[in-house]
Parts: C-alpha cells; sequence; structure tokens
C-alpha cells in the first residue's frame, strides 16, 4: 500500500482514562494517549511484550476490503501496524496497536473504583465468526512470520491507575484473560471449532497500561486482590457489552432451545427428518415439514423448554469431560426431556446422549404438530 502523505485525523475526543490518559475515538480507530510516562504489556507485532517508554496503543478496525482478501497491504503484520501508526499520527516507534474486525462504535466501556485505585476497560468484540476454545483444532500454521487475518476478536485495552511492577502486569493480564473467559461462559458463547463454550476468539489481543508515577503500588493483580476483582468486574462487563452491541448476542438473543443446541451443529432440519424417519413420513412432505417446523420453534423459545434443553445438553458436555458414563448419559438425557414435555417413552439404548436430545424432541414435536396442525405462513401473517 502507497504510504499516505498526510495525516489521517484520529477522531473526537471520548473521555480521560483513569490516569488522565486522553481517549479518542474514529470510524476505524480508537487511541490512548499517555500524558507520561506508562508501563505498557501488550500482545502486539508492533512494539508489544514488556514496554515503559510508549507513547500511546489503538486499536484498528482492518478495512473489510483487507479481510476479503485475506491480506495485509503491508506483507507482515508489525509492518502493518507500524504504517497505521504513522499515517494517523503516532510515533510508530513508540506506539502498539491491536488489529480487529469489529467496528469501534460498538466499542464499551466499564469503570470500577475502590478508594484511589480505579480500572478501566476499553473493548471491542464479535466471536460469531471465529469463537473459539483454548484446545480447539487450529485454524493456520504459522509460515515466515505470514498469516491470514480473519475475522471476530475480543480486544481489550486495560488501564489501571496504580503502579504494578512487571510480574504485577503479567497477572493482571492473566486475571483479564480468566474474566474475558468468565464472560462468555456467562453468555454461552459458542465456539465456531467444537461443541464446546468459546473462550475467546482465534485473533483475540489485549494491552494493560499502569502508572509508574502513582503513589499507589500495587504488588499483585490476582482474584484474591481489590486490583483482581476490579479487573474481573470491568472486563466481564465490558466484555458482555460490546458483543452484545457487534453481533446481538445476549441474554435475550440465547432464550432459544434451538440457538443453544446450535452449539453442537444441529438445525431444526435435523429433527424433522428424525421425526420423519421414526414416523415412516415422507421428509419431503412440504406440509407436515411447515406444520413441524412452525411447532417447533414456538416450543424452543419457551423458558421452560430452555431449561430443560440446556439441562439435558449440560448431561452432554459431562459425558464430552468424562464427568458422567456415556452408557448412564442416554437414559438421563431422555428423562430429563420426557418428564418436562410429556413425550413418549423414547429408548436411549445405544444412542448418544445428544442424539437422544434430537429424538426425544422430534418425537414430541411430530405428536404435536400431528395433534393441532399449524395455519399456513400466509394465513398466520394475515390473522396477525
Amino acid at each position: 500500500m502507497k504510504q499516505l502523505k498526510k495525516i489521517i485525523k484520529i477522531g473526537r475526543f471520548l473521555r480521560n482514562g483513569p490516569g488522565g490518559e486522553r481517549i479518542e475515538r474514529s470510524d476505524d480507530m480508537l487511541v490512548i494517549r499517555f500524558p507520561g510516562k506508562r508501563s505498557c504489556l501488550t500482545t502486539s507485532w508492533l512494539n508489544g511484550g514488556y514496554r515503559g517508554d510508549l507513547t500511546a496503543v489503538f486499536n484498528y478496525r482492518i478495512p473489510p476490503s483487507a479481510c476479503e482478501s485475506c491480506h495485509l497491504p503491508d506483507g507482515d503484520v508489525r509492518s502493518y501496524l507500524a504504517t497505521i501508526a504513522g499515517d494517523h499520527g503516532l510515533d510508530p516507534m513508540k506506539s502498539a496497536g491491536l488489529l480487529t474486525k469489529a467496528e469501534m462504535g460498538n466499542a464499551a466501556y466499564a469503570e470500577e473504583s475502590f478508594r484511589d485505585l480505579t480500572v478501566q476497560a476499553i473493548i471491542t468484540g464479535g466471536i460469531d465468526v471465529n469463537g473459539g476454545r483454548a484446545g480447539d483444532p487450529a485454524s493456520y500454521y504459522e509460515t515466515d512470520g505470514r498469516f491470514e487475518p480473519v475475522g471476530g476478536t475480543i480486544n481489550t485495552i486495560l488501564l489501571i491507575s496504580a503502579a504494578l511492577p512487571e510480574y504485577a502486569m503479567a497477572r493482571a493480564l492473566m486475571t483479564a484473560t480468566e474474566a474475558k473467559a468468565a464472560a462468555l461462559q456467562q453468555i454461552m458463547g459458542k465456539s465456531m471449532y467444537s461443541a464446546g463454550i468459546a473462550t475467546g476468539s482465534g485473533t483475540d489481543m489485549i494491552a494493560v497500561v499502569s502508572d509508574p508515577a502513582s503513589p499507589l503500588c500495587l504488588s499483585d493483580a490476582g482474584k484474591h486482590s481489590k486490583l483482581g476483582e476490579l479487573i474481573g468486574k470491568t472486563v466481564i462487563r465490558a466484555t458482555l457489552a460490546t458483543l452484545e452491541r457487534e453481533t446481538g448476542l445476549s441474554p435475550d438473543s440465547q432464550r432459544d432451545a434451538l440457538v443453544r443446541l446450535s452449539r453442537y451443529r444441529v438445525t431444526k432440519e435435523d429433527f424433522w427428518n428424525m421425526a420423519a424417519e421414526a414416523a415412516g413420513a415422507d421428509p419431503s412432505d412440504l406440509v407436515n415439514r411447515e406444520q413441524f417446523y412452525y411447532h417447533l420453534e414456538q416450543w424452543t423459545k419457551r423458558p421452560v423448554t430452555v431449561a430443560l434443553v440446556t439441562a439435558a445438553l449440560h448431561v452432554v458436555d459431562e459425558v464430552e469431560w468424562g464427568l458422567i458414563p456415556k452408557k448412564d448419559a442416554g437414559e438421563a438425557v431422555a428423562r430429563i426431556l420426557q418428564d418436562g414435555t410429556g413425550a413418549g417413552r423414547f429408548s436411549s439404548e445405544n444412542k448418544t446422549p445428544l442424539h437422544c436430545v434430537i429424538g426425544v424432541i422430534a418425537d414430541f414435536i411430530y405428536r404435536t404438530s400431528r395433534r393441532s396442525p399449524a395455519q399456513s405462513r400466509t394465513k398466520r401473517k394475515t390473522n396477525t
């Protein structure tokens, strides 16, 4: 990419950080300028690791054109970040940058204080494209420092109004990472590469900033410390807020059993195919299928249904983790759903727990749809 000759204006001033840092944002970039010396620990390719001479950190949204071509205009990531810094009036030798595909306008801020200590988290994020769980199958193998940028990413900038030694900075990063994973567990965000709950995305980045000139000196940022508590609270709150703004992932969006089942790659088509097979029906019968889908979609949005299905799915998870014997789990899952729905007896013998979940629900919905056929979609729309 040809170097721009003019400096791009970063954007409007948003607020001050807890130590007087200046936070600015434009459509494609969020910048934190330091009023003085700061200690920084970042995962950035540009001036990453522990540094005490940086003047700013930034979070940059990669243009859609670069993401679509899977190619950074300047080749390697470090050079690309250096170019972005220079184009926006920052010193490439004294700036660290994070990359994302998330909208800067969906950034979330959270602040917590106790006595003289203040922590602020500034987070952008999305896991709908490349959310993953630690230990999932990899997406790439780095060769000669090059790999493709991927959509998604949860980027965290943590500002702390206290002086921290290097080891405490590392502990703060660890606590913030645990808090991000806790937020995703709380919202049941799914991995895109396995049936697990996501612990982040495959491209997450973080910057932890502390003030070495602060009269408040702290040596611990773990969960037992007050600093660790504030880090946990701010990161969880901001992570949940940015995910809702960016992709709509929220408690409301998760109140649907079909959404919960999507973590296991189960679709409504799977339910219909199993129901048709069990009943000896024609799976290509469009009228019966539409009736089935209508009743399934209505039933899966009921709070009691969500509770029953998630309870059954937790058994599925515990089998995967080795906590419940597989041979006993199928019957347990069938009992949970049958007792809650009034479904007929479903034989769980020689079936996986997940197969039992689908089978019990498919049987129940099929019988419901045959007893009370749904109106056509056209009539339903007219009646409302």
